[in-house]
């Protein structure tokens, strides 16, 4: 909104109109007004959940300090999205597709969330919205963006021109006066189903390559294998949140160091310089998802200062299914999706942690007679909580670790 006002005002040479066509100044205004949202209103919203007696239910699991707890309020994560959307409908262009993809998402995958944690509250069933639905709305998200990224045409990357040896075509540019002519490439938008892979010098995987079998179509099916893959990401890393989102500031704090990892591949994949030094894709326009990475971190940091050991709140399924989401189709958007086993490690290993536990258990109880187990509880911060390690601790370990696996991730820009 203040973008378009501020567009419209610099035409007729408003003084001071033209800072806001500068991404890091609306950038920095998002952060800053999500914080102050999450801050001083989130004990608002504080205020209203604990008036509406909108308690966390707690199954006891014989954990240290669990039941103590009982009654925190929950759907905290209406602080989250709140403190999202609205400096993103001030700072951001809303006529950017990548900016309309993120704000349909996190509303959607909101709502789903909110109806799980009104089910668990209002209606006292512990089990919540029933699973199927969960997936059955990731699937939805899926297929949206799935569709949008192939049929949308201002989603496209800049690649150069190659003649038939394979070498990039360049051009000379006559220079200004008294300065040398500058040697440019020739370079084209195209559609595109290549995405960035970490550690190769080639760094481009190709969606088209998994439906080779088809020949000469296989590039016009690869689309199909597209939204497969963001289905299957956006249902993998937004159940990963969700499991991680079991201690005091876990979920929050990892999903910020994440965000800004994303919010630094986002800026350099949509500069022009920037992205032809590293040899990675140029993606015009994603630069204004820097403005809702933004806001995004700036949210989380917010809620943090309620969330933290000791919670005031919880942000329950209303926030940790949209983070989820919001941190998937955000990588998928600047095709960086295979960087999410590395950057979101705590949310790959929390995730794998309940499928072997519970694999293993079916296993052993059908070979031996009786269940057994790998850790002493799943989800894996459980587990440390089971051998007594206090709740602190586990997430600042897991914050330091999560920040360890942030810094391997833009490493790998340059390591190949």
């Amino acid at each position: 909104m203040l973008y378009s006002l501020f567009n419209y005002l610099e035409k007729i040479d408003f003084p001071g109109a033209g800072l806001f066509g500068y991404i890091s100044f609306r950038s920095a205004m998002a952060i800053l007004t999500s914080l102050v949202i999450s801050t001083l209103y989130g004990k608002k919203i504080i205020h209203a959940l604990q008036k509406a007696q909108i308690g966390e239910s707690i199954r006891d699991l014989g954990l240290e300090g669990q039941m103590q707890k009982k009654g925190t309020p929950t759907m905290g994560g209406l602080i989250i999205h709140a403190s999202i959307i609205i400096p993103v409908l001030l700072f951001a262009d809303l006529k950017n597709v990548y900016v309309q993809l993120m704000l349909f998402i996190t509303v959607w995958l909101g709502l789903v969330g909110f109806v799980d944690d009104y089910i668990k509250v209002f209606k006292k069933n512990k089990e919540g919205l029933r699973g199927k639905f969960k997936v059955f709305s990731q699937i939805i998200a899926g297929i949206v963006v799935g569709i949008t990224l192939h049929f949308n045409n201002d989603i496209v990357a800049r690649e150069k021109v190659l003649d038939e040896k394979g070498v990039p075509v360049t051009r000379i540019e006559k220079g200004a006066e008294n300065e040398k002519a500058v040697i440019s490439y020739v370079t084209r938008e195209v559609k595109t189903t290549k995405v960035n892979v970490p550690f190769f010098k080639n760094n481009e995987f190709d969606y088209a390559q998994l439906v080779w079998f088809m020949g000469d179509k296989a590039k016009h099916w690869a689309w199909v294998v597209v939204i497969l893959a963001v289905i299957f990401i956006i249902t993998f890393v937004s159940n990963g949140t969700n499991l991680t989102d079991g201690l005091d500031g876990l979920a929050a704090g990892t999903s910020a160091i994440i965000g800004g990892t994303l919010g630094l591949l986002a800026y350099v994949s949509g500069n022009a310089i920037i992205s032809d030094y590293l040899n990675i894709m140029y993606l015009p326009n994603t630069g204004e998802l820097v403005i809702y990475i933004s806001a995004f971190i700036g949210a989380l940091v917010g809620f943090l200062w309620y969330n933290s050991y000791p919670a005031q709140v919880f942000m329950g399924d209303t926030g940790s299914l949209a983070i989820g989401g919001i941190i998937a189709v955000f990588a998928i958007l600047i095709r960086k999706e295979l960087l999410i086993p590395i950057l979101c490690g705590i949310f790959v290993a929390e995730s794998l942690s309940v499928v072997l536990q519970v694999s293993w258990f079916k296993y052993t109880r059908i070979r031996f007679g009786e269940g057994r187990r790998i850790f002493r509880m799943s989800p894996l911060h459980h587990h440390f909580q089971k051998l007594n390690y206090p709740e602190p601790k586990i997430v600042t370990r897991f914050w330091i670790i999560g920040i360890l696996l942030a810094i391997i991730t833009i490493v790998t820009l340059k390591i190949r």
